[in-house]
Order: structure tokens, then C-alpha cells, then sequence
């Protein structure tokens, strides 16, 4: 019996299905599978998108702590290859996690990290 290989793509298009269908637990698991895969084909984009999406599945869930931790590796493998943009909808996402958790220093300090990136992207233009 050959084994059969794991499709990125298709993970990623299963995630969007489950999540469309609302099954977010089964989703999560899709994308953080096509994240693993895209990484390692050196597909930091869609990696760092699937994290975004797992986090998104989480937060459906209303699991805000362990959404944040998704929408904070997301933010970091975004800045950390150049997405800054994408790096910065990750982060406002884990504001809104910090806001359900009502964590006020965290707030603030994300807050602050997301007005730097902006002003850095507003000089770009």
C-alpha cells in the first residue's frame, strides 16, 4: 500500500469548507495541517495564513486564549518574512482576544505595537 500524500491546497480549501459549515474544530485542524505543509514547502504566506485561519476557527469557538496564540504565531511568521500587513490584521485580531480576556496592559501594548507597523507602512507609500 503506497502512502498517500498530503495535499496543502487541498487542506486549505477542506478548512474553508468546515469553517463555511460551521464545523470549526475540524476546520482548525485542516488548516493548522496546510500550515505545517506550506512551512515546510517554504510557503511562509499561506503559512502564516492558515495560523490566521485556525485562530479564526478558535475564535468562533469563543476560546479566546487559545485563539490568541494562533493570531500571535500568524503575526510573527508574518513580520518575521516581510507581511507586514497581514502581520498587523493578526494582531488587532489578538487585540479583540486580549479585549474578551480583559487584559488592559496587553491591550495597550498590542495597541501600540499595531500603530508602529502602520506608521512604518505609511512611510513605505
Amino acid at each position: 500500500m503506497s502512502e498517500v500524500k498530503e495535499d496543502s491546497v487541498k487542506l486549505h480549501k477542506d478548512g474553508n469548507m468546515l469553517y463555511e459549515l460551521g464545523k470549526y474544530e475540524e476546520a482548525k485542524e485542516s488548516f493548522l495541517r496546510a500550515s505545517e505543509l506550506y512551512k515546510k514547502a517554504n510557503n511562509f504566506f499561506d503559512a502564516a495564513s492558515m495560523l490566521y485561519k485556525a485562530g479564526e476557527c478558535i475564535y468562533m469557538l469563543k476560546d479566546y486564549e487559545a485563539a490568541l496564540e494562533y493570531f500571535l504565531k500568524s503575526a510573527d511568521l508574518s513580520f518575521d518574512k516581510g507581511f507586514d500587513r497581514f502581520g498587523v490584521s493578526a494582531l488587532e485580531y489578538a487585540r479583540d482576544c486580549y479585549k474578551f480576556m480583559e487584559n488592559r496592559e496587553k491591550i495597550e501594548e498590542l495597541e501600540k505595537k499595531i500603530k508602529k507597523v502602520k506608521a512604518k507602512l505609511a512611510k513605505s507609500f
